[in-house]
């Protein structure tokens, strides 16, 4: 059926494994999100392998003898939001000669279908320099199908430059609970400009960010790669040349560079995926980071 493709297509590309690992991880960011659990008292039971050891109530843990946790009802479910940059940046080529606008994709398929299987729901906020895209948050694979239909739609080589404040103004303006935010841009962002409106999205939310890798117009000289930023016409010579290419990697880390260094500083978790194998361990990684921080 057409509305379970996608999320049957990224089922089948996930061994059981690899999901179990990751939504086990995701598992406790609803602890971390909502402080004092954000829950009911429901009733006190054993503890087991794998609970929250400050969910220990030691008084009953001693008048017992045996460990004893306090359980609680979730009263709801955590909320995620997809940021997603839809400059056309975004329809250039990956390192490993996909397309960009396909890993980001994936890596917007893998938390839409985290997520449904959790039973939380995702959100859409997807934009460029002149369009802005928003969709509630709601589950269901039939939600979480259309939203990644829309986003699909939006990427093009085509298509207007990058703007990511205006995807974080949109955020900020429209979601008043505290989510998880999982933007997903290129590696030469966030930049400078992005950092007062990241300052603010991270003190309302969580955020994590996904970065796509760029392909040098230096990697194979027989191929032209355009700068779809700032558009070149790099002759095959020009490519060939080993201090050109050499100028091009360190252009390349020095960019990524920064962009980690401003995430750091803003306390924001974030990996840059080449490829799309990359990109599974890069968000489980992600993942184990998140939940090791804010445990």
């Amino acid at each position: 059926m057409a509305s379970t493709s996608r999320l049957a297509k990224v089922r089948a590309r996930l061994d059981l494994p690899t999901v179990r690992r990751a939504s086990g991880l995701l598992e406790g960011r609803h602890r971390s999100i909502y402080s004092g659990h954000g829950q009911d008292f429901d009733e006190m039971a054993l503890y087991q392998i794998g609970d929250d050891v400050s969910d220990i109530d030691w008084k009953a843990t001693a008048s017992t003898g045996h460990p004893v946790i306090r359980r609680f009802v979730r009263d709801s479910n955590l909320a995620m939001v997809l940021a997603v940059d839809t400059g056309r940046n975004m329809a250039a080529t990956a390192p490993d000669g996909s397309r960009k606008s396909d890993l980001a994709l994936f890596a917007a398929e893998v938390i839409c279908y985290l997520a449904r299987n959790r039973g939380d729901t995702v959100a859409l906020v997807a934009g460029d320099d002149e369009r802005i895209v928003q969709i509630p948050a709601r589950g269901g694979s039939s939600h979480m199908e259309m939203l990644l239909r829309r986003a699909e739609a939006m990427f093009d080589l085509e298509a207007p430059r990058s703007d990511l404040n205006r995807v974080f103004d949109r955020i900020l303006t429209w979601f008043t609970r505290r989510s998880l935010v999982v933007v997903i841009t290129d590696e030469a962002r966030p930049e400078p400009v992005h950092e007062m409106a990241l300052k603010r999205l991270r003190t309302r939310h969580e955020v994590m960010v996904v970065q796509i890798g760029d392909r040098l117009p230096t990697d194979d000289p027989n191929e032209v790669i355009d700068d779809v930023d700032t558009p070149l016409d790099i002759p095959e010579f020009l490519r060939s040349r080993k201090d050109l290419v050499e100028e091009a990697t360190e252009y390349a880390l020095r960019r990524r560079g920064d962009a980690a260094a401003l995430l750091r500083r803003r306390g924001v978790e974030a990996v840059t995926a080449d490829s799309e194998d990359q990109l599974i361990d890069a968000m489980i990684d992600i993942l184990r980071r998140q939940k090791r921080v804010h445990r």
